[in-house]
């Protein structure tokens, strides 16, 4: 079936860019519902809701989770293509942190499902100690390959890092930078701090600081086109909207509902 005016190279196009911004809503939100939880001793759930739009259709929904203990927590980012996207190129992608009560991150996990594209793969930190390297473990659990990684400075997995982010000040025209590790590289990556600005959204309307994150991996985040993301401007840094260039017109990604 097709349908008038959509054609396979854009659909397949617009399934890689819900992937990329259901799971950078997902890192962005990350920081911003972590630090409270983690002063307190009692468990705790929560969910954030994205849709996302390609020239004024939906596209696809992006759905964050995390549940919150005194051992640590975990955080699941589930994002999928609408059903007429579906129909063309199906989205249905699955990423899992689990971090420890400091937020630096135990586990990684991974999972892709994009049309006939398959990724699994699985990535365990250990803590850098004082003078020893860390090791980190990558697994490709499609392919059968296990390999050790060692580096001289803290690496995070995409979930946590940008948790380790929001601990730092973020100044207007300045950028700041952390070592993410994606696809076995690691990678300096740069987040440039633009501008504030009012937006309004599904949710309501918030004063925002916009900041684009200049990826480089070609793992988790395929270089598909500058993403720009409007964050609240509070202790919070909630992403309200993400827009991202396209072949054909933009993608956008617009905060719904907190559950």
């Amino acid at each position: 079936m097709r349908y008038p005016g959509i054609s396979h190279q854009v659909c397949r196009k617009s399934g890689m860019v819900i992937k990329i911004l259901g799971l950078c809503s997902a890192i962005l939100l990350l920081p911003s519902v972590l630090p409270p939880v983690l002063e307190s001793s009692q468990p705790a759930n929560k969910r954030f809701v994205y849709y996302i739009y390609w020239a004024g259709i939906r596209a696809g929904t992006a759905v964050m989770d995390y549940e919150s203990t005194p051992e640590g927590m975990v955080i699941k980012t589930h994002a999928t293509s609408a059903s007429i996207i579906a129909l063309f190129y199906k989205v249905d992608d699955t990423a899992e942190s689990i971090l420890y009560p400091d937020g630096y991150p135990k586990k990684f996990t991974l999972k892709v499902r994009q049309g006939s594209h398959r990724r699994d793969k699985v990535t365990y930190f250990e803590k850098k100690a004082d003078g020893k390297p860390q090791k980190i473990i990558f697994h490709n659990v499609r392919d059968e390959v296990i390999e050790e990684f060692f580096f001289d400075r803290p690496a995070y997995d995409p979930l946590s890092a940008y948790y380790e982010m929001t601990k730092w000040d973020l100044t207007i025209g300045k950028s700041t930078y952390i070592d993410i590790f994606d696809n076995k590289k690691l990678w300096n990556t740069e987040v440039q701090v633009l501008r504030k600005e009012k937006v309004r959204v599904l949710a309501g309307e918030f004063d925002t600081i916009v900041v684009k994150p200049i990826m480089q991996s070609e793992g988790i985040f395929p270089k598909t086109g500058d993403i720009t993301i409007w964050a609240t401007d509070d202790d919070r840094k909630l992403p309200v909207l993400l827009k991202s260039k396209a072949i054909i017109g933009h993608f956008s990604a617009v905060l719904a509902k907190e559950e």
